[in-house]
């Protein structure tokens, strides 16, 4: 008894139930019987300016099997590069990045102030970094982490994020708080590196969407070896792609429900996502070993006021 009473005063010393706490340098995983999520905390393994650090998805397994890949399998240390469910705020609009001078500080929402460098962002340039200030909770069936933003050039924010596990689902919740004294426009995406059982991307793969594809009114159209076919809603592979393809503004810029399915008729596992928003931008990227569909949500916030949204991800079995 007393040795159990020990332990549990230990646990409770790393982590809170419904108080926020300073981090801790691990990895945090939700677990049912369906389903396993592995959540890097903030400053876990990969901590570099592109992809939000609140809640890091590396994996998901159901019922076993991993649905989760990586942005490449050609370098040794992975963690420099995107993976899971990693997200990001303002691939091509960062918050005051115009507003600078090379060698000032703008934020970069979910990781802190990045150094500018060039006349134009990339989002995969080594930006020197500043990092904000992180909290974690966590309880039985999920992590909440916040990040608090410095303050610069009138920008500031809260930013929380709520990862929560269900029966076979989990959702993502985003509550961000404008603390500053300026408008924050921008937007986020998960990015959801994706290989279903760690199978090659090929003929196995059905990938669906709930509107119309509109290839003539694609903002890119990457496709060299003429793998991916598109149809009126279903994005199919004739083959195993050795080069990356990527298409942009898959609605051409339609206002749509932000959802799409993929299915791996092999391993009879599918995986959704939902939105709990409109979108008018969907992309996708992949490569051999991972296919990429993006749901992008605009953000404008006023200072002072707050907007929400979420993600929810479903699993199931395919007959």
């Amino acid at each position: 008894m007393k040795i159990t009473v020990l332990f549990l005063m230990i646990f409770l010393s790393f982590v809170s139930f419904g108080q926020h706490k300073k981090y801790t340098n691990m990895t945090h995983v939700l677990k049912n019987k369906n389903l396993e999520i592995h959540i890097d905390l903030p400053m876990e393994n990969y901590n570099l300016p592109r992809f939000d650090w609140t809640g890091k998805i590396v994996s998901v397994k159901f019922k076993g099997i991993d649905v989760a890949g990586t942005e490449r399998l050609d370098v040794e240390d992975d963690d420099r590069f995107g993976k899971g469910f990693y997200n990001e705020f303002g691939i091509e609009m960062p918050i005051g990045f115009e507003e600078i001078k090379e060698g000032e500080w703008f934020p970069k929402i979910g990781v802190g102030l990045l150094k500018k460098e060039g006349e134009q962002y990339s989002f995969s340039k080594a930006y020197e970094i500043e990092p904000a200030d992180f909290d974690v909770t966590i309880e039985s069936d999920k992590v909440i982490i916040t990040c608090k933003s410095q303050s610069i050039n009138g920008y500031s924010y809260v930013l929380r994020k709520e990862i929560k596990l269900l029966g076979n689902s989990f959702f993502i919740k985003y509550h961000l708080h404008n603390t500053g004294e300026k408008n924050i426009s921008t937007n986020e995406y998960n990015h959801n590196f994706l290989a279903i059982n760690k199978d090659l991307i090929g003929s196995d793969y059905i990938l669906k969407f709930p509107f119309q594809i509109k290839p003539e009114l694609f903002g890119a159209n990457v496709n060299p070896e003429g793998i991916v076919e598109i149809s009126d809603n279903k994005i199919t592979f004739n083959n195993t792609p050795e080069e990356q393809f990527f298409f942009s503004n898959l609605s051409g810029s339609e206002n749509v429900d932000a959802i799409w399915e993929l299915v791996n008729t092999k391993s009879k596992i599918g995986i959704s996502e939902s939105g709990s928003f409109k979108t008018n931008k969907v992309n996708l990227w992949g490569w051999k070993h991972v296919v990429s569909p993006e749901l992008f949500f605009d953000i404008n916030v006023k200072p002072d006021q707050i907007i929400e949204w979420s993600r929810t991800y479903n699993l199931f079995e395919v007959k």
